[in-house]
């Protein structure tokens, strides 16, 4: 992969020491009346004459913090099982992730017991010193510190963070009225409006730079929740936490990270929208922690071929690859091959309105799901469950790899199959009484190879109807082709990943 990095800082302006963190969170949007009233002065509207920031400027800056943390260093090695960098962690899953092997920083020498210090940005949203800033960069904080516009340090409590959304609230006693920024209205921006985003980067002190709105809606393919806002105004090391604000003066983002080659701005920068971070912050303020629903599914989308192999009208929804042993999925009913179409009464388009939908229900709950099964719409109850792990939302899915041997060619697709044989169970590490067939070759040039199958996988069915072996594996896709279907739709099994792939046939 190559070297340029999506990077977003946990306070990575260095101080000595410290740490550059890479948050690794899902951005879900929370149900409206998660949000509580919360007793702030607003800012009045600015306009800005004769092209001027300063009005803007002026009234924002004093609202916008420094926040500086410590923590303990467990181990001068960045692969001691502690560190949050080691093999396993969070961190190391979302390195890895997206660089593979390459980008992953090399943490300095320190010894053992050594403070780390790091560098944030926030703003206040209450009088009463109440502060947002984002998860990332108070996550394992042993003590943190606030610096106001003015000079003055103050130590601050954390009242509440979630990992999910990044974003986490602290708070500070100045003695004194502080002043806020008002929250503003993220859903209103467009493309092309201006913004300013405020902040310390790299620890020079309360930075302002301007820039448009690049584009909305980004997905960093860090979760399903992403919806980003991107802009081209700077944003680096240090601006994490900082609030990005319109020309009236009003909090419309967070800014959370950057996209670069080289962990300097370069125009490409990401902001959490106000409009999804307003509840979370609300939420936290009153509980100090959000539950995620979760139901135990892998999902992936619905393509046009995965709808014509299934007979549904057009592609729209999510379609089911796999039901975790033991999820509220499983105690509802659902299936491998159902196409979740609705949930809790909006309808799903596709992967990610699910994901979200699922993620906003406080666990507990019972929700209707309508699924499209056996060219049918069904309703079913599921009691959605809580999500209190990373692995347990549901993601899209993509598919992963391996290699064994066969004999039955399906020429029309370009594979050639073979049986689940003692040798290739062995070597495929496949449990005992898997039934299926595996891909022996694929032909580079055929559709199978165009839809990323791969040698080594198992196909588990063919349109949805299983299958024990190669023989009737090749059989079923024959007899789909002849059936005058444009595509036919296979299951299939890589590693602990199962994944539906619509392939087109190859009538030549």
């Amino acid at each position: 992969m190559s070297s340029t990095i999506l990077r977003r800082h946990r306070l990575a302006a260095l101080l000595g020491a410290a740490l550059i963190a890479t948050p690794f969170l899902l951005s879900p949007m929370l149900h409206a009346d998660a949000h509580a009233t919360l007793p702030i002065t607003p800012v009045a509207g600015i306009v800005v004459p004769g092209g001027s920031f300063a009005p803007i400027v002026s009234s924002d800056k004093p609202a916008v913090v420094t926040i500086t943390t410590k923590m303990k260093v467990a181990s001068s090695d960045s692969n001691d099982q502690n560190s949050p960098f080691a093999p396993g962690s969070p961190f190391d899953e979302y390195f890895h992730q997206f660089f593979g092997d390459n980008g992953i920083p090399k943490m300095p020498h320190r010894p053992k017991g050594q403070e780390a210090q790091a560098l944030g940005s926030g703003f206040v949203i209450n009088p009463d010193g109440t502060i947002v800033t984002n998860n990332h960069v108070v996550d394992g904080a042993s003590e943190i510190k606030v610096t106001l516009d003015d000079g003055t340090e103050l130590p601050a409590k954390l009242l509440g963070r979630d990992a999910k959304t990044d974003l986490a609230v602290i708070k500070v006693n100045a003695g004194k009225p502080l002043p806020v920024l008002k929250w503003g209205d993220s859903d209103k921006l467009m493309t092309g409006d201006q913004v300013l985003a405020i902040g310390n980067p790299f620890g020079i002190g309360t930075t302002v730079t301007a820039g448009i709105v690049s584009a909305r809606g980004r997905d960093l393919h860090s979760g399903p929740y992403d919806d980003f806002i991107q802009v081209d105004a700077a944003i680096n090391h240090g601006n994490s936490g900082g609030p990005l604000v319109d020309m009236e003066g009003n909090v419309i983002g967070i800014n959370s990270a950057i996209y670069s080659p080289n962990g300097g701005n370069v125009g490409v920068g990401f902001a959490i929208p106000s409009d999804q971070a307003q509840p979370v912050v609300a939420k936290l303020i009153q509980s100090g922690s959000i539950e995620h629903g979760f139901i135990g599914v892998q999902i992936q989308p619905v393509t046009p071929d995965v709808a014509n192999a299934i007979g549904l009208n057009a592609p729209s929804g999510a379609l089911v690859a796999h039901v975790n042993d033991g999820s509220p999925a499983a105690a509802a009913g659902l299936k491998t091959g159902d196409i979740v179409t609705g949930f809790g009464g909006h309808n799903v388009k596709d992967p990610k309105d699910l994901s979200r939908a699922v993620a906003d229900v406080t666990p507990g709950s019972k929700e209707e799901m309508t699924v499209w099964r056996n060219g049918k719409s069904e309703n079913i109850t599921i009691t959605v469950g809580n999500n209190d792990t990373s692995e347990k939302t549901a993601t899209n899915q993509t598919a992963p790899s391996q290699s064994p041997e066969g004999n039955f060619n399906v020429p029309s697709l370009g594979l050639s199959l073979g049986d689940i044989t003692p040798p290739v169970r062995q070597a495929l590490n496949l449990p005992a009484g898997q039934k299926g067939a595996v891909v022996a070759s694929v032909n580079p040039d055929k559709a199978g190879a165009d839809q990323g199958i791969q040698e080594g996988d198992v196909i588990l069915s063919v349109n949805q109807t299983p299958v024990r072996n190669a023989k009737e594996a090749s059989r079923a896709v024959a007899e789909a082709s002849k059936s005058g279907k444009k595509s036919v739709l296979l299951l299939i099994e890589r590693g602990d990943t199962q994944t539906f792939v619509a392939v087109p046939f190859n009538h030549a």
